[in-house]
């Protein structure tokens, strides 16, 4: 509508008043898009989509998985539960996908990216986008021991309303607190991004695996690939089940490199109370 067009006018000519987009203007062609932000919605909502579509991936393959002959992880009997209440918790809880989407939101539509993101050149790299999932993972455990360890006090803040679950089920992957998900996804996630430059399209692709493997690591029940997994070093649902168990394991994520590393990696398969076909 009119108002609409008042205000994207409005911020188009604060936009050239300010000094990087005057820089683009007069001859710094760096940045990739001089109607910074507005003309960069395209590429935001891409990505946004593109993680939703993940999740809807995510979603159905759990559906069937549970009704195939797949392994609980842990032997305790797990309370009755729907599946589509669960769900639906799990897309609206606001320390999650809604956070995560503000975040997206502002440090794309104020320019607080690397200006390599911007760009829509070429394909997706899959040397950035295993590099950003490394990198990103470690930064997440780094995060997630200090949550542990600093204090009680920033641990009663932050990190104790998840570790309410003691047998996980994946609808609970992002079920915890605001300074959680600030601490442990958005902090690594921005510091990720000053250190792999990567194009716009690897960057969709790195949220997306980042987003689906997180969820998938909080699943009730083993997946096909977790004894290939487990071999390399990649985190399964069985290895985060040991952090929500014993607490004092596992604060890795995607990779056990670091807990391997750190001297805190405990195999599922010794721990008593979970099954032993995982």
């Amino acid at each position: 509508g009119q108002g609409f067009s008042n205000m994207e006018a409005a911020w188009n000519e604060s936009a050239a008043s300010s000094p990087s987009y005057s820089a683009y203007v007069y001859g710094d062609s760096s940045w990739p898009d001089p109607g910074w932000p507005l003309t960069n919605r395209p590429a935001l909502l891409t990505g946004i989509f593109a993680v939703a579509c993940g999740q809807v991936v995510v979603i159905l393959y759990h559906f069937f998985h549970l009704r195939s002959n797949c392994s609980r992880i842990q032997k305790a009997v797990m309370p009755e539960s729907s599946f589509l209440s669960d769900m639906m918790g799990h897309l609206a809880q606001p320390e999650g996908f809604v956070l995560l989407s503000l975040y997206l939101s502002g440090t794309w539509m104020f320019r607080l990216m690397p200006k390599s993101y911007y760009s829509a050149e070429g394909t997706v790299n899959p040397v950035h986008v295993f590099a950003q999932l490394v990198i990103n993972d470690f930064f997440q455990t780094v995060m997630h021991l200090g949550e542990h360890k600093l204090s009680p006090w920033i641990y009663r803040m932050s990190h104790k309303p998840h570790h309410r679950f003691l047998n996980p089920k994946m609808f609970d992957a992002f079920n915890g607190s605001i300074c959680d998900t600030i601490f442990m996804i958005l902090l690594p996630l921005f510091l990720t991004a000053q250190i792999v430059h990567c194009n716009v399209w690897s960057y969709m692709a790195f949220g997306t695996i980042y987003a689906s493997w997180l969820t998938l690591l909080h699943s009730e029940v083993s997946h096909p690939w977790d004894p290939l997994f487990r071999k390399i070093g990649f985190g399964t649902a069985g290895d985060h089940h040991v952090h929500h168990k014993c607490f004092i394991f596992n604060f890795g994520h995607l990779f056990m490199w670091w807990d391997m590393m750190f001297g805190t990696y405990k195999s599922p398969m010794s721990v008593e109370t979970f099954n032993k076909d995982i």
